[in-house]
């Protein structure tokens, strides 16, 4: 089988491509440029450079492919605008998937966000029948997200779509970095500021595998949330404190701060200053944004690994 993957030096990308070229696939990744791709390199590999939404360097491969994955978004959270993740995160996505029903391109995997789902509560865990709800129906990338994975059902009688929907992934080959900066404040501060909510954190190693096994076991037309331990911010740094082998001091900041924080950010907003800050990030931060895994377990048979392993290896790869 030979799968072509976009956004192939992103966190997922990388460790998606690593995973198909370990078990013999034949593989193209599509990125902006060859000289960032940190990963596997065989002869199975062939990497292709473009920008998306541009598909011109995609096109000349698409007779050669079975599948798709399509693994490039803007993650940013601080985007002044809507239309700032338009091109990427939507167009890119309407392009590809009417490309490859041109092509006859058996199989479209998507790479979504658990945030498209309404999150859950403690002791209480979202799955993939939980509508959206606040925050993150205010949020532009969620919303991006979103709007990308209702056009892809409208194309299930034409191409075999399968949509994954990760939670927060931790890992190796974080070149830019994007999630593990989580990680990297306690590698580099003596104090960490910890929010009071909490996430489900996962082994971006897990979701690459949980991606390949898609390509066999997945229903057309089907989400799978792909996610390991839902943590608070605060267990998830003492974790981090007894893997990194550091004394770092953890305060944990109240909600009140953060919102009023989030209503500095909205004012600079305003004025066209692209901060993380805003009434709608903090509010995320706040609360217990937990997913359950257990369709994913059952119907793509996964193995998750705890979260400690996703952990080292990021330690072990910003060290590096």
């Amino acid at each position: 089988m030979t799968v072509l993957v976009t956004g192939a030096n992103g966190l997922l990308g990388t460790n998606v491509i690593n995973e198909l070229l370990r078990k013999g696939y034949k593989v193209y990744g599509y990125l902006r440029k060859k000289s960032s791709y940190k990963g596997i390199v065989n002869a199975n590999l062939t990497l292709l450079e473009g920008n998306l939404p541009d598909v011109n360097g995609i096109f000349q491969v698409l007779g050669d492919v079975d599948t798709i994955i399509h693994c490039a978004a803007i993650t940013n959270q601080n985007l002044l605008q809507y239309s700032d993740y338009y091109d990427l995160n939507i167009k890119s996505v309407k392009h590809l998937v009417d490309i490859a029903i041109e092509q006859s391109v058996s199989k479209f995997i998507y790479v979504s966000t658990s945030n498209v789902f309404g999150n859950g509560k403690s002791g209480v865990s979202a799955n993939e029948s939980s509508k959206m709800r606040y925050p993150f129906s205010e949020s532009f990338y969620a919303l991006s997200k979103l709007e990308a994975s209702r056009y892809l059902k409208t194309k299930e009688s034409q191409i075999e779509v399968v949509t994954v929907n990760p939670t927060f992934m931790i890992g190796a080959y974080d070149t830019k970095p994007s999630s593990g900066r989580i990680v990297l404040m306690g590698l580099k501060n003596r104090i960490v500021f910890c929010p009071p909510g909490g996430k489900n954190f996962v082994c971006v190693e897990d979701v690459a595998n949980g991606i390949i096994s898609v390509l066999d076991n997945a229903v057309n037309g089907a989400s799978y949330i792909i996610g390991s331990e839902n943590l608070s911010y605060t267990k998830f740094f003492k974790r981090l404190r007894v893997l990194c082998k550091r004394t770092f001091i953890i305060v944990k900041l109240p909600r009140i701060v953060l919102l009023f924080f989030g209503r500095i950010g909205d004012t600079l907003r305003y004025f066209g200053v692209r901060t993380n800050l805003s009434t709608v990030n903090m509010k995320a931060v706040s609360i217990n944004n937990y997913y359950s895994n257990r369709k994913a377990l059952e119907e793509l048979r996964l193995t998750i690994n705890p979260i400690e392993k996703g952990i080292e290896d990021a330690i072990n790869w910003f060290k590096k």
